[in-house]
């Protein structure tokens, strides 16, 4: 027992190696005020500080009370959510597992005979043993071992957070696809019903010597044309609700939704400092996490090297022996567990070389997912800037080109000299040009959700 009691306090002693050593973040590759770009040439509104955009809660970004309805009813029904859960549930079972290997186990398996001997004789014989076997943690098995664990539990979490923002930033894309639709539907049909007007008003025209059938004809095929892309809008719009439909885990159905025209997001987007991808993004945190796994898989891998010293105890009671006890058991399994690693000496060592790549593999992606984060939240910046700009000037061309569709049509009602083909191309030039200012406005609202998931919003 002494020897065992020295053996125990030798372990305690090495509390200052690596097996007993805790995780702390390795000096990385990545320049960590470098992840963005070109932050000091856009928008003041965009410009890096310490408010960071992706710190706000989902509804105060998308305040349409339409999309906030199934944005709740996704996060309450998704499957892919409802499974992470499961997930996290499994892991943190697992974590259960882990700490109670610190206690004691208990076996406890009755049994009784019964012997009929040859005249009638009956004897009875009851057995009830009682096993204890208790594996002291001095080299760090055990608790390398849970600290895994732990950090499992938090991947699973970070890995749940990750698809909840992914959820979010797909249910709202779907949304304002839909409303992006709609509008380019109601310009193309208000644009074909102004069509009908102006073949009925070429063929009185026509009828009175002020044009020809060629120009009648072209202006027909123009307003066909346009009618042809009609049942095309319809059908996208009724794929684009039945993708949502499948988010929310529903069969097909009409979505309730508001129009382009009316949206609008906070009127300050910053993209914070960089170093907040790494508090803020979940699948960041999920890397860092298993790193840290890993970590402590090295260390576990460093103390197997070293005996696991395990404590077995067998007691009972029979009905003629009384209380008995064998401490020669727990002596022969303790001595097997000392000299147990000595014969798998290369065994532990590839295994140890396996734990240590694995760390580097982690360390790598870690490093990797900070730089795609970076990358992501620049080109969001970038792309949310150029929207913008493209709608400034988007505005401005829509409103010349109604001016020149009005001056067009005025002058050819009254002046031979102008050809249809000035007034075709007109009308053309500004439909093209709406459903464009359209598109822009849709690419304004993809770059705010780009930029608020590449941020790690929608945790809260």
């Amino acid at each position: 027992m002494k020897k065992i009691i020295y053996i125990v306090l030798l372990g305690v002693s090495l509390s200052s190696c690596r097996i007993y050593s805790n995780y702390e973040r390795p000096k990385l590759d990545v320049q960590m005020e470098q992840l963005y770009r070109d932050t000091t040439n856009v928008d003041q509104a965009l410009k890096g500080d310490t408010i960071n955009f992706g710190n706000l809660s989902w509804p105060d970004v998308f305040s349409d009370p339409h999309l906030q309805s199934l944005i709740r009813l996704v996060l309450e029904k998704n499957v892919d959510l409802r499974t992470a859960d499961l997930t996290i549930q499994k892991a943190e079972a697992g974590l259960q597992v882990s700490r109670l290997a610190f206690f004691p186990s208990l076996s406890f398996s009755p049994s009784g005979t019964i012997s009929i001997v040859e005249g009638g004789t009956t004897s009875k014989t009851y057995n009830i043993p009682l096993q204890a076997s208790w594996q002291i943690d001095a080299f760090g098995s055990l608790r390398n071992a849970k600290k895994q664990s732990e950090y499992g539990v938090l991947a699973a979490k970070a890995a749940r957070q990750s698809i909840q923002t992914a959820l979010i930033a797909s249910t709202a894309n779907l949304y304002y696809t839909l409303e992006m639709l709609d509008a380019q539907l109601q310009t193309t049909k208000s644009t074909a019903a102004l069509w009908d007007k102006n073949v009925e008003a070429m063929e009185v025209m026509m009828q009175a010597g002020m044009t020809n059938a060629a120009a009648v004809s072209q202006a027909k095929a123009n307003r066909l044309s346009i009618l042809t892309t009609i049942p095309t809008l319809e059908s996208q719009i009724r794929k684009t609700e039945n993708s949502l439909c499948a988010l929310l885990h529903e069969a097909p159905h009409p979505i309730e939704r508001g129009a382009i025209q009316d949206l609008s997001f906070p009127s300050v987007l910053s993209a914070g400092v960089p170093a907040q991808l790494l508090a803020n993004r979940p699948d960041v945190r999920a890397a860092e996490y298993k790193l840290a796994s890993c970590f402590y898989g090295v260390n576990k891998a460093y103390s197997a090297f070293y005996p696991n010293i395990t404590i077995n105890g067998t007691g009972g009671w029979t009905n003629n022996l009384g209380m008995i006890t064998n401490p020669g058991m727990w002596v022969a399994n303790f001595v097997g567990s000392i000299v147990q690693p000595l014969f798998a000496r290369g065994q532990l060592r590839a295994n140890l070389k396996i734990a240590k790549a694995e760390v580097e593999a982690a360390q790598l992606n870690f490093e990797q997912k900070l730089i795609n984060a970076g990358n992501e939240v620049s080109n969001a910046l970038a792309n949310y800037q150029t929207s913008l700009l493209k709608i400034q000037q988007r505005t401005k061309l829509v409103e010349e080109l109604q001016k020149s569709v009005e001056t067009t049509n005025l002058i050819f009602k009254h002046d031979n000299r102008v050809s249809y083909l000035e007034t075709l191309t007109a009308q053309q030039g500004l439909l093209q040009a709406q459903l464009n200012l359209i598109s822009d406005n849709f690419d304004r609202a993809q770059a705010v959700i780009s930029l608020y998931q590449a941020l790690g919003g929608g945790r809260k």
